[in-house]
C-alpha cells in the first residue's frame, strides 16, 4: 500500500447497538475493497475483525478491532467498535483516535439504547458523524419508519443520500440523491453495480430530495447562502465543493440504507466517505499539554513525531501489541521516543498495518495513520510518545466508573502469582476493568462496566494465564457496634514453669455516635495497675476492634475505659496485659447489646420517565428508600439510598428493567443497623464456616 497523506486517510469508527451489523458492514467494505476475496460469517466465526476467540465463541464484538484497506485513492482505517455497554471502553479509545463517526442502526430495530449512548460518545469526542441503515434485505425492513425513530433521535437535519428502492429479501437497489440515480447492485456479493437515471415516481422523489440537499449544503457556509440566495440554486460544482464542509459541521447528517450482508449499498457508501469525509486534516490542530503545564498543540504538518497509545493487546504470537495514531510526523523502526507520562524512553519496534489478526509489516507509520507496535516496554493505553526535544501530553480517555463489582475465587492452591500478573496484564490492556485485593474481606474484587465485562475479564484469565478461577459474589464490609453500656473483668494468669504471666483488667464500653470511630481512656486511680501498661491494654482491645466479635467484622463507634485491674510485681507484662484487655473488650462487648452495622449506598439512576416505576419498585424490593426525582437532560435521575448487600449485579438487573436505556452510579454514604432477622443469619453463617474451617 502506498504512503498516504494526511488529506488522504479516513480514520472510521464503526459504532452502535449490539448487534446492528457493523462486523458485517466492515467485512462488506473489506471485500468492496479487494482487500478480502470472500466474506466472512459472524455466526460462522469467519470474520476478518471477530477474531478473537471470545468473540468466535460469544457471536459478537467484545474488542475494537483495526481493519484497514484502499479505496478511491484514500487510505480507509476502519475501527470495528463493540455494540454492548460492557465493552464501552473500546469505544471510547476508538472514538478518541478517529475524525469520522459511523452509526450503524438496524433497519428493522431502529435505533436502540447503544445507539443513543455511541452518538453521544461521539459527540462529545468532536466528532463529525454518518448513519448506516443496515439490514434493509429483512422481511421486516421499513425504511421510512426507521428514518422518522432516527431523526426523532438525532435531529431533523439526518438526511438520506441514499434509499431502498426495493427493501425486503429481493433488496439490491438504492435511489442515490446526488447523483439522481437508480444503483443495481449484483447478487455475488462483490458491492458491484449499474445505473440508470431515476424515472417515474423516483425521479420526482430524487428531485425533492436533490433540492432539499443543496439547501442543506447552502446553509453551512456563508458564501454558497449569498450564491444560493441569489441564483436561486447552485451549480453541481459549487455544492460539490461544498458539501465536504456541510457534513463536517453536521449543517446535515448523512444517511446511507445498506444490506452489509449481501454487499447492497456499500460501495456507495465508501464512495461519500472517500470524497467528502472527515480526514486528519481536518481536525488539523489537536489540544496537548506540556509536561510543566502549558497549553500546546500537535498539527499532522508538524515534523516532530506526535503519537499516543489507545489500545494495548496481549497475545501469545507477538506479545504486546500497542496501537497507536500518529498525530504528527512519523515513527520508524528502531527509533526513540520520549514518553512524558512515564518520564523514559521507548525504543520503537516493528511496525505494522493491521486486518484483524494479519500483521503486514511496514517500515514507518506516517502523520493522520493508525497502525500498531510491539515490545513497548513502559508505555500503556492512554500514554503519548513524542520527540525528547518537543514533549507534549495528548489528553487520555475518561472512562466511566465501575458500575459492577464481584469476587475472584481460585479453585487450585498455588496459583496466587500467576492470577496476579494475570490480571495486570488485562488492566494494562482494559484500563475500564479494575482489580484490588482487599485486606479485610480476604478476596480480589474485580469491577467493570456490567456483568458480561466480568465474564469475559475472567474467560482470558482462564485460557492466557492457564488458571482456574470462578467469580463470586463478594463479601459485605458489615461492622459490629454495641447499643448498651457494659463492664467485663478479666484476668489472665500463666504458669508454664519459668517466669509466670499476670494481668486484671477492667473495662467499661459505651456505645458512641455513629461514624466517630474507636476512642480508648484510662480512668486508673490508686496504684492497682502501672500506667506503663495503659498502652499494652490498649493494644489487645485494638486487636479485638479489628478482628471483630460477632462475625469477624471491624467494631466501630466504641467508648473504651481502662478503669481498674491488678498486677504482680514479677509475673505481669506487656503481653499479659495485651491477652487481659483483649479478653477483658470481647466479654464487655458481648454484654453490651451487639449489633451489626451494614454500609449503605448512594445510588443515582439515569433513566426515561416510562421506566420509572418499575425501577421504583425495584429499588423497594430491595429495601431502597427514594431520596428524590429530578429531571435533567430529557431524563429522570433518580436518586436513592440501598443497602450494599442488594446492589450486587443491580447494573445487569437494570438494563434488563430498563432495555438497556438505565445507567447508575453508586458510591457509599453511611453504616446503619442491619435488619434483626439478617444479623441473625449473617451470624449464623460465620460460625457455621468457622466449623466447617477447624473441622473439615
Amino acid at each position: 500500500m502506498k504512503d498516504h497523506s494526511p488529506a488522504d486517510i479516513r480514520n472510521i469508527a464503526l459504532i452502535g447497538h449490539a448487534s446492528c451489523g457493523k462486523t458485517t458492514l466492515s467485512e462488506a467494505m473489506l471485500a468492496c475493497a479487494g482487500a478480502i476475496q470472500q466474506m466472512g460469517n459472524v455466526a460462522a466465526g469467519t470474520t476478518v475483525s471477530d477474531y478473537q476467540e471470545t468473540e468466535r465463541k460469544r457471536q459478537f464484538s467484545v474488542s475494537a478491532s483495526l481493519l484497514h484497506c484502499q479505496w478511491l485513492e484514500r487510505k480507509f482505517n476502519l475501527l470495528d467498535c463493540p455494540g454492548y455497554a460492557d465493552f464501552l471502553s473500546e469505544s471510547l479509545g476508538a472514538l478518541r483516535v478517529a475524525d469520522l463517526a459511523l452509526l450503524v442502526v438496524h433497519a428493522v430495530q431502529g435505533p436502540g439504547s447503544g445507539s443513543d449512548a455511541a452518538w453521544n460518545h461521539a459527540g462529545r469526542a468532536g466528532l463529525p458523524k454518518m448513519i448506516v441503515v443496515n439490514g434493509c434485505d429483512k422481511p421486516e425492513a421499513y425504511f421510512e419508519r426507521v428514518l422518522g425513530q432516527i431523526r426523532e433521535h438525532f435531529g431533523p437535519t439526518v438526511f438520506p443520500i441514499t434509499l431502498p428502492v426495493n427493501p425486503g429479501p429481493s433488496f439490491n437497489q438504492v435511489l442515490d440523491v446526488p447523483r439522481s440515480e437508480i444503483i443495481t447492485y449484483q447478487a455475488d456479493r462483490s458491492g458491484r453495480f449499474s445505473e440508470t437515471p431515476a424515472a417515474g415516481p423516483w425521479a420526482v422523489r430524487v428531485k425533492e430530495l436533490h433540492r432539499e440537499l443543496i439547501e442543506h449544503i447552502a446553509g453551512s457556509q456563508d458564501g454558497l447562502l449569498e450564491k444560493f440566495l441569489s441564483k436561486g440554486g447552485l451549480s453541481e460544482n459549487e455544492w460539490r465543493t461544498g458539501i465536504h464542509q456541510a457534513i463536517q459541521n453536521q449543517a446535515f447528517i448523512p444517511l446511507f440504507c445498506t444490506s452489509a450482508q449481501a454487499n447492497v449499498g456499500v460501495a456507495r457508501l465508501m464512495d461519500i466517505i472517500a470524497k467528502y469525509g472527515a480526514s486528519p486534516v481536518d481536525r488539523n490542530q489537536m489540544a496537548a499539554g506540556h509536561p510543566d503545564g502549558r497549553e500546546t498543540k500537535v498539527a499532522p504538518t508538524d515534523p516532530d513525531p506526535v503519537c499516543q497509545v489507545f489500545k494495548t493487546l496481549s497475545e501469545a504470537q507477538f506479545g504486546e501489541l500497542s496501537f497507536l495514531r500518529v498525530h504528527s510526523g512519523r515513527i520508524k523502526f528502531g527509533s526513540e521516543l520520549y514518553n512524558p507520562t512515564r518520564g523514559g524512553t521507548e525504543k520503537i519496534g516493528q511496525c505494522y498495518l493491521l486486518n484483524g489478526k494479519t500483521r503486514k509489516a511496514v517500515p514507518e507509520l506516517c502523520a493522520g495513520d493508525i497502525g500498531a507496535v510491539v515490545k513497548l516496554k513502559h508505555t500503556h493505553t492512554g500514554d503519548t510518545l513524542c520527540a525528547a526535544s518537543r514533549p507534549v501530553l495528548l489528553p487520555g480517555v475518561e472512562y466511566p466508573k465501575p458500575n459492577i463489582h464481584a469476587a475472584l475465587h481460585s479453585l487450585a492452591p498455588g496459583e496466587e502469582d500467576k492470577i496476579a500478573a494475570g490480571l495486570a496484564a488485562l488492566h494494562r490492556e482494559d484500563p475500564a476493568f479494575l482489580f484490588q485485593v482487599d485486606d479485610e474481606l480476604h478476596q480480589t474484587l474485580l469491577s467493570g462496566q456490567g456483568e458480561l465485562h466480568l465474564e469475559v475479564v475472567v474467560e482470558r484469565l482462564r485460557h492466557r494465564h492457564n488458571v482456574h478461577v470462578e467469580l463470586i459474589e463478594p463479601r459485605v464490609r458489615y461492622r459490629e457496634t454495641i447499643q448498651t453500656p457494659a463492664e467485663a473483668r478479666y484476668r489472665h494468669k500463666k504458669q508454664t514453669g519459668g517466669a509466670g504471666q499476670f494481668a486484671e483488667v477492667c473495662l467499661r464500653l459505651e456505645p458512641k455516635q455513629r461514624d466517630t470511630g474507636i476512642e480508648f481512656t484510662q480512668s486508673l486511680v490508686g496504684q492497682n495497675v502501672d500506667r506503663a501498661f495503659v498502652p499494652s491494654v490498649e493494644k489487645g482491645a485494638a486487636r479485638a476492634c479489628q478482628e471483630g466479635i460477632l462475625t469477624g467484622h471491624r467494631v466501630v463507634d466504641v467508648r473504651i475505659d481502662f478503669f481498674d485491674g491488678k498486677m504482680h510485681p514479677v509475673d505481669s507484662k506487656d503481653i499479659a496485659f495485651q491477652s487481659a484487655g483483649y479478653f477483658a473488650f470481647r466479654e464487655a462487648f458481648s454484654a453490651a447489646n451487639p449489633c451489626l452495622l451494614e454500609p449503605v449506598h448512594s445510588v443515582e439512576v439515569r433513566i426515561p420517565e416510562e421506566f420509572l416505576g418499575r425501577v421504583m419498585g425495584d429499588l423497594s424490593s430491595r429495601r431502597g428508600r427514594i431520596q428524590g426525582i429530578d429531571t435533567e437532560a430529557g431524563v429522570q435521575v433518580l436518586k436513592a439510598r440501598v443497602p450494599a448487600k442488594e446492589l450486587y449485579l443491580y447494573a445487569s438487573k437494570l438494563r434488563s428493567l430498563t432495555g438497556g436505556r438505565g445507567t447508575h452510579t453508586e458510591t457509599f454514604s453511611h453504616y446503619e443497623e442491619a435488619p434483626r432477622q439478617q444479623q441473625a443469619k449473617i451470624i449464623e453463617d460465620y460460625l457455621r464456616s468457622r466449623t466447617e474451617t477447624k473441622h473439615p
